[in-house]
């Protein structure tokens, strides 16, 4: 009984520890440089690496852009449109700042 309840407690431990990012959001994106962002769902695992180095990522179709100062305001990821924001609860991915969270909100 006492293996048991240490597996357990183990357990719970390690899936207590799993990242997350972006609490009720899809995904997160972190801006790595050089126009180029990594695109992770909300247990920070990559979907899409986004390599823009040579055109502005903000017309290439991929994302969508507010104003200066610029931010990413929306993303097609698989096929949808993602509505995206900062969000103090972002979080990070293997050391990566998530820049903004995305989520679908039926479009």
């Amino acid at each position: 009984m006492m293996l048991k309840t240490t597996f357990t407690i183990l357990a719970l431990a390690v899936a207590g520890a799993s990242a997350q990012i972006c609490p009720g959001f899809n995904y997160g994106i972190a801006d790595l440089g050089g126009q180029v962002y990594r695109i992770y769902d909300d247990s920070c695992n990559t979907i899409q690496v986004v390599d823009d180095s040579s055109v502005n990522p903000c017309t290439a179709g991929q994302f969508s852009c507010s104003p200066p100062p610029i931010t990413i305001t929306g993303a097609e990821i698989r096929g949808l449109w993602y509505n995206c924001r900062g969000d103090p609860r972002s979080g990070s991915c293997n050391g990566e700042n998530i820049n903004v969270c995305c989520r679908n909100d039926g479009h």
